[in-house]
C-alpha cells in the first residue's frame, strides 16, 4: 500500500469513491442520502482538486481509498470559542481493502496535512446510525467532542 496526496489524473478514481461512498450512505438511511450524478461529482473535484488536500491510498497501483481534508475558517472575533482553526475529514476505502490498516494510514496522513495547514482539530462528522464509521474514527483517536441535535422544519 502506498499513500500519496492525489494528482489530477486520479480524478475518475475519486468519483468512484465518492460515489462508493453514496451509496454505502444511501443503505444506512435513503432518507437522508443520495448518489449523485457522476458527472456532477467529476465536475466538483475538477473544480476544487487546486484548492481540495485530498490524499489517496494505492494497492498495486489501483487508488482504492481517500480522505478530504476540508479546512474550516476560525471563528469569528464574536463568538465565544478560541479562534482555533479546524478542519473536517472525510475517508473512504473499497470494499475489499477495508480492514487492512488503509484508513488508518490515510487518517494519519490527513491529519499531518491538516496540521500542515494550521489546523488545531480535526473533526469526523459522523451521523449516529453509522456504527461502523463510529467504530473506525473512534479507533482511530477520534472521540466525542460534543452533541448535533437536529430538528426537522417540516
Amino acid at each position: 500500500m502506498k499513500v500519496r496526496p492525489a494528482r489530477r489524473e486520479d480524478i475518475p478514481a475519486l468519483v468512484r469513491l465518492r460515489l462508493t461512498n453514496a451509496e454505502r450512505h444511501v443503505e444506512l438511511d435513503p432518507s437522508l442520502f443520495r448518489v449523485p450524478a457522476a458527472e456532477a461529482v467529476r465536475e466538483h473535484f475538477e473544480q476544487v482538486f487546486d484548492s481540495a488536500l485530498f490524499t489517496v491510498a494505492e494497492v498495486d497501483g489501483e487508488v482504492v481509498g481517500m480522505a478530504e481534508v476540508v479546512l474550516l475558517a476560525p471563528p469569528p472575533d464574536h463568538q465565544i470559542l478560541v479562534p482555533r482553526r479546524a478542519a473536517d475529514i472525510h475517508t473512504v476505502v473499497l470494499d475489499g481493502f477495508r480492514g487492512r490498516g488503509i484508513g488508518k494510514a490515510l487518517v494519519a496522513a490527513a491529519q499531518e496535512v491538516a496540521v500542515a495547514h494550521g489546523a488545531w482539530t480535526l473533526n469526523a462528522i459522523i451521523f449516529a446510525t453509522n456504527d461502523e464509521a463510529v467504530a473506525f474514527y473512534s479507533g482511530s483517536g477520534f472521540g466525542p467532542r460534543g452533541i448535533l441535535l437536529a430538528k426537522p422544519c417540516d
